[in-house]
């Protein structure tokens, strides 16, 4: 292997070492409603995130809110301490399709229509707080800080 090989991976093995991951494999939701749910939570601090998938009305939240869970045991796992308020965020929530149950519906004239019953796999990353970028915003607003 070579040099920048073996560097490249080190710099992966230390990056995953302050993450955890939990999946949700074949969700009967299709994966556009699912979206827009975790689309809510996507960048949130892990707390504010479990409180907003609480209260949400639409079905996929209560899956969610499992999934968090579950990632949250693996990062408290994984590093040996507890979460604190404003300690860890959701770093990525990927919603990916998964398999399709294609049916048939009776329709006019002797026809069938095929309805196509969609479900996902979802895939979700935490990370600590104090490795998040820091967004364009937040470094031109420094930027104004310093100047003045």
């Amino acid at each position: 292997m070579g040099v920048r090989k073996r560097e490249a991976a080190e710099k992966r093995k230390e990056a995953l070492k302050t993450t955890s991951i939990a999946k949700l494999v074949n969700v009967p939701t299709s994966p556009r409603k699912m979206r827009v749910v975790s689309d809510l939570v996507r960048g949130v601090e892990v707390m504010k995130a479990l409180n907003i998938l609480k209260y949400n009305a639409k079905a996929p939240a209560a899956r969610l809110e499992k999934l968090l869970q579950s990632a949250i045991v693996n990062w408290e796992s994984k590093t040996g301490d507890k979460i604190d308020e404003g300690k860890v965020y959701v770093k990525t929530i990927a919603v990916d399709s998964a398999r399709m149950l294609k049916r048939l519906r009776p329709a006019p004239q002797g026809r069938g229509y095929r309805v196509r019953k969609r479900s996902n796999h979802v895939t979700i990353i935490l990370d600590n707080i104090s490795n998040r970028p820091v967004s364009t915003k937040a470094k031109k607003a420094e930027a104004k800080e310093v100047v003045e």
